[in-house]
């Protein structure tokens, strides 16, 4: 007798108990909490042969573009294949492969597939939004889960899932009001749920509603605990505050729960870098801290595998002073650049002209980082990220174009912010030291 999920959907090879180890990991999952990668171990310990326990394993290595998670993905990739027996597992064995073969958009597209025929399947949704993330679709980050929304209602477990997801996706696409209500509505019918506290924080960031992006993250609360996520939702806190110019706030976010994480993944040394080179675009001394980021990164970093990590690794390699190793780093862009599968576009495109805008920074060469940012910034969704995370883009040549001395382009660039962000004090200083060049 083949067991069915929840929703009804097919599970071949496993038993109730295999089934409810999967349900717990999926319900970890949607709200970015717990370890749902023990979990789901747990159901392929209990049934061997659960084609859609081995494909969960394989989306939580790959999803995290950990370098060390794509020789477990790949394992549980061919685990998956010899057990799938339904059209919808299949489906998610055929995605697995694509984006082992670097397919970030075919994976997006087979997923689609999935989801049109079976809207209830959880695991297909959340994997493909996160593929949209990564692979800078917006537009599908918000209709993905905007054509499975009628299938769902608040008395279906992961209801909640659904809400932040579509949150963030309208978002990322400019529909502030009803990302913020949507968001709103998903923490409130789940409060541990990270990614709807995520998309409202996003929303309040766009809009530069720093004081109540302060009230909103609070003090974690029911986010942060046992949250995978929490570094990345206190990394948004620390935001709000850099906005204000509240340095020592940011720099106890810093010490105690970004840095002071352990920067355990790949997305915490994205953060602790993004951050880091915030403040010193604004000046602020973090030479002390910089050290263990580039230390993490060439620890347990993999360059030209995703360039948007690899132009964060670089970040921090600047910021140490570790030339000779950020060097190499471009190299593995420019290869990456040269090859196959979807990241080469990524690195083509974007991550080798930030990568070279981002040296001459370092280097001194503002102006040939302002020429190398304006030719690329009006596309460089195209290499995933949010609009919050790249906007890093945006304020490094504002920056390179007020230190080169170019006070037509600091100027136009300030007022272009200032459009957006009238009320922000930082845009407000951009203005001054424009004006002033």
């Amino acid at each position: 007798m083949t067991i069915h999920d929840m929703h009804g959907l097919a599970l071949s090879g496993a038993t109730e108990t295999g089934r409810a180890a999967y349900e717990q990991a999926l319900a970890e999952l949607q709200c970015y909490r717990a370890d749902p990668v023990a979990t789901i171990d747990r159901a392929i310990e209990a049934d061997p042969g659960f084609a859609m326990a081995h494909a969960m394993r394989a989306w939580l290595h790959l999803l995290g573009t950990e370098p060390a998670g794509y020789a477990i993905a790949e394992a549980s990739h061919r685990a998956a294949a010899a057990s799938a027996v339904t059209t919808r597992e299949k489906g998610h064995v055929a995605a697995i492969g694509a984006l082992l073969s670097g397919g970030w958009h075919q994976a997006g597209r087979i997923l689609e597939d999935v989801t049109l025929a079976d809207p209830h399947d959880g695991l297909a949704l959340i994997a493909g939004h996160q593929i949209d993330f990564f692979g800078g679709d917006a537009r599908m980050l918000r209709d993905r889960i905007a054509r499975a929304m009628p299938a769902w209602d608040a008395g279906r477990p992961g209801y909640h899932a659904l809400l932040g997801m579509r949150a963030f996706g309208l978002e990322e696409t400019g529909h502030f009001a009803d990302a913020e209500r949507f968001g709103r509505m998903g923490v409130e019918l789940e409060p541990r749920d990270g990614w709807s506290q995520h998309a409202v924080a996003h929303v309040l960031e766009m809009q530069n509603r720093s004081a109540e992006g302060i009230l909103w993250m609070g003090d974690g609360g029911s986010w942060a605990k046992d949250s995978f996520f929490a570094v990345h939702n206190w990394w948004h806190l620390a935001l709000y505050h850099l906005e204000l110019g509240q340095f020592e706030a940011v720099f106890d976010l810093l010490d105690s729960r970004i840095i002071g994480s352990g920067l355990v993944t790949v997305i915490d040394l994205i953060d602790a870098s993004a951050m880091l080179w915030r403040l010193t675009l604004r000046g602020v001394d973090v030479a002390g801290r910089w050290e263990g980021v580039a230390d993490r990164w060439q620890q347990s970093g993999q360059p030209g595998l995703y360039a948007f990590n690899d132009v964060h690794m670089i970040m921090a390699l600047i910021g140490s002073g570790r030339a000779a190793a950020a060097q190499q780093v471009l190299a593995a862009i420019a290869e990456a650049a040269h090859g196959t599968g979807d990241n080469a576009r990524f690195s083509a495109d974007i991550g080798l002209p930030v990568a070279h805008a981002l040296l001459g920074f370092g280097g001194g060469d503002y102006a040939d980082c302002a020429c190398r940012l304006r030719a690329v910034r009006g596309m460089s969704r195209r290499f995933g990220g949010s609009d919050a995370q790249r906007d890093v883009l945006d304020l490094t040549l504002i920056e390179a174009a007020i230190r080169s001395g170019n006070g037509a382009l600091a100027r136009g660039l300030a007022t272009e912010r200032a459009a957006m962000r009238h009320e922000s004090p930082l845009t407000q200083l951009f203005l001054r030291r424009a004006q002033a060049v």
